[in-house]
């Protein structure tokens, strides 16, 4: 492949449209090329046979649509996959299918590492280096599909941004590929069927409700700030006052029917009733549905989870004020695709707890 080439997976209807009229094509090309990324899952040229052999030569020689690379591949034994993907030199992101009755679930990467280093996050520990780009974002949905065809799996139907990275910390390429799963000559995914999770960049989640309607996702592990301060470091750029209206207006603005809260149940840490009792005063009576996560331990993280019975008693206050709870359960633990495992391969390890413009980052003004 030519490195010189444009990747055009991941660019939105219009940016193809524009694209096209460019090279002096119609518009309607742009269609024509999402209907075999995407609706066919064809990606070389040559094979795309409603255009033209001149213009099948001329995307051949001047684009690509390449998938990132696979490096690695572990298969759980309640069968969800988490893909080892190439991301530059040595380093490596992580992508996980979580297989259900009726949905499969796709967790996908926004940055080869995490700057923002939560206590509890492996990603954390790695450090940060890059943003991932649209096309690297959007490719890991078409590599699950094309894998998951070829064995003959039911294919992906929801997408999470809960993998890697932060994904309002590169904000442009995520609203991208936003763009594209969502476009019905993309992958058609119903606007609840993509999420957004975030440790609380508040700036960008104001960004996030005009630009798109998917379902948003909260990172909130502590219903006060001198906890959350110690666990999710950019709470002392953006504590829970600023971050819960940031909330509460994008639920509004977007018509979605609540804002999710991951809480990650840590042992003696965050799970007493006490902090279930100040949760449940912060969302009562809020557009708020709470997502109780069992800790999923790596190595030297300090933590333990939660035994069953703390987990249990402290969403019984929550359910107890109305608040609507979930205990997620753990998926692919046995292959560290656990929600908080992910690691990849991280160089140049960069950690900014406070979130502010590092090398690479696009938290500001992206």
């Amino acid at each position: 492949m030519n490195v010189a080439t444009q990747n055009l997976l991941g660019k939105s209807r219009g940016e193809l449209e524009q694209h096209f009229v460019t090279m002096g094509e119609p518009k309607f090309r742009a269609r024509q090329l999402m209907r075999w990324l995407y609706g066919r899952g064809v990606f070389q040229p040559d094979e795309m046979t409603d255009l033209s052999l001149a213009l099948r030569a001329r995307l051949a020689g001047e684009a690509n649509f390449a998938l990132p690379e696979i490096r690695d591949r572990h298969d759980a034994a309640d069968g969800v996959v988490k893909w080892q993907l190439a991301a530059g030199g040595s380093q490596s992101i992580e992508t996980v299918f979580i297989p259900e009755t009726r949905r499969g679930t796709l967790c996908i990467s926004s940055q080869v590492g995490c700057a923002l280093d939560c206590s509890f996050c492996a990603t954390g520990r790695q450090g940060f280096n890059r943003n991932l780009s649209a096309a690297e974002i959007v490719g890991q949905v078409a590599l699950a599909n094309r894998e998951l065809t070829a064995a003959g799996q039911p294919t992906v139907t929801n997408v999470v941004f809960m993998g890697m990275g932060e994904p309002l910390a590169n904000f442009r390429n995520v609203v991208e590929a936003i763009s594209v799963l969502t476009d019905d000559l993309g992958y058609g995914l119903s606007r609840r069927r993509v999420t957004v999770s975030t440790s609380g960049l508040v700036p960008q989640i104001y960004r996030l409700a005009a630009d798109t309607r998917v379902a948003l996702a909260v990172s909130l592990h502590a219903p006060d700030n001198e906890l959350r301060n110690e666990l999710v470091p950019i709470n002392r750029r953006h504590p829970i006052e600023e971050l819960l209206p940031a909330c509460w207006d994008y639920v509004e603005r977007t018509n979605t029917r609540d804002a999710t809260f991951e809480y990650v149940m840590l042992d003696g840490v965050n799970d007493s009733l006490a902090r279930a009792r100040q949760l449940a005063r912060l969302l009562r009576h809020k557009p708020a549905k709470v997502n109780l996560i069992p800790f999923n331990p790596f190595t030297a993280s300090g933590y333990r989870r939660s035994p069953a019975a703390a987990v249990d008693a402290f969403r019984d206050v929550l359910m107890q004020a109305g608040i609507m709870t979930i205990t997620r359960k753990t998926r692919g633990d046995d292959i560290a695709a656990a929600c908080g495992q992910l690691a990849g391969r991280v160089d140049n390890r960069v950690r900014n707890p406070l979130g502010g413009r590092i090398q690479g980052d696009q938290t500001q003004g992206a």
